[in-house]
Formats: C-alpha cells, structure tokens, sequence
C-alpha cells in the first residue's frame, strides 16, 4: 500500500499491483531499507498521476495478505540477479525494510 499526501492533507492509497505485472517493481526502483530512496521524484511522480500539488510522499509499508507475500517472493527468487541479493527475503529486507505487513484477507483489502 502506498501513500500520498496533497496540500489540504488529504491522504491517498494505492495498491501494489500483483508480482509479475506492469509496476510490480515499483518497491526496488523507489525503495531502499522502508524508505522513499528519493521522495523529490516520487512527489512529482505523484502530481503527475494524481493531477494535484502533492507537499510530501512516504512509503509507510507494503500491507499483503500471505498469499501475495508468497507471490511476491517467489517473483523476486525467479529473477535474484534483478535484486542483488542472494534470496528473496534478502531483497524484501533490502528494499522494504520492517515494512511489510502481513494481514488476513479482510485486513488487506480495507488499509
């Protein structure tokens, strides 16, 4: 799950698209140890997407139910050159830190 916050503090989220298609990777080019590796960028990005002068971006955490978690590592350990890292839990500590949560179903699908 990702945040945005435009001027007048309204909060936007977004869901991180499913391992294997367009924008999966969006974690390893804007992420590195839980944070926004450079959130100049990200915030433009934002306005451009979003229409709306964004004041300030963070990457707070991935939220997932178990099964796209697996996904995800698997995705990750299909390609390891991609991620410099020796195994998939390597990389999402790498890139994400301590910021992934891991939900039930219910959970992930109202954050």
């Amino acid at each position: 799950m990702y945040h945005y916050r435009p001027i007048g503090s309204r909060r936007y989220s977004a869901s991180a698209p499913p391992p294997g298609k367009d924008g999966w990777l969006f974690f390893r080019d804007n992420c590195w140890r839980g944070e926004a590796n450079d959130p100049t960028h990200l915030r433009q990005r934002a306005e451009k997407t979003l229409g709306v002068t964004v004041e300030s971006i963070e990457f707070r955490e991935l939220a997932c139910d178990r099964d796209y978690h697996e996904q995800l590592k698997s995705a990750i350990a299909a390609d390891l050159n991609r991620f410099r890292a020796e195994d998939a839990t390597t990389a999402l500590r790498n890139y994400l830190g301590n910021s992934i949560r891991i939900t039930d179903d219910s959970q992930a699908n109202t954050s």
